[in-house]
């Protein structure tokens, strides 16, 4: 697991099975005619989370190859204004033989509201063929590190 001093989430227990968080600030731009965070601003949130998350695992290149955003499904709770503090939870809950899904869930803080939560698969896909290829052991084995039996393969 990474030390980097500039990781900007943080390894929590507050929310089971969730074991990291991302903190982030609504800004003005966030916010929609209402006043509220605009729905689809908390999808930049749960990508943040996500980098933050890989940040700490360590990051592992994968030559020839990217991940794409395969699905992606959100329920929207309650709402978020400018200037409330967001504590975005990430994990992932799965690795299939070709793609991984994570599990998201957003809380206002300091009153510890759930915003949205969101789950979202991504595959990996081979750079030229444009084709499905298995998720390498190598990150199998750091996200099974860190996700333990909560990880369902």
């Amino acid at each position: 697991m990474s030390t980097d001093p500039l990781e900007l989430g943080r390894v929590t227990d507050r929310r089971p099975p969730f074991k990291y968080s991302v903190l982030a600030r609504v800004w003005f731009s966030d916010t929609d005619a209402q006043g509220v965070v605009y729905y689809g601003r908390y999808l930049p949130y749960f990508d943040h989370a996500r980098t933050e998350y890989h940040r700490h695992l360590g990051r592992i290149t994968i030559p020839d190859a990217e991940f794409v955003m395969r699905a992606s499904h959100v329920e929207y709770e309650a709402p978020a204004r400018f200037d409330d503090l967001v504590e975005s939870f990430v994990r992932i809950s799965r690795i299939g033989r070709t793609s991984v899904t994570y599990d998201y869930a957003a809380y206002r803080l300091p009153d510890d509201t759930l915003m949205t939560t969101a789950t979202q698969t991504i595959v990996l896909v081979d750079v030229e063929e444009r084709r499905p290829r298995p998720v390498p052991e190598e990150l199998r084995s750091l996200i099974r590190a860190f996700e333990g039996a909560d990880l369902e393969e």
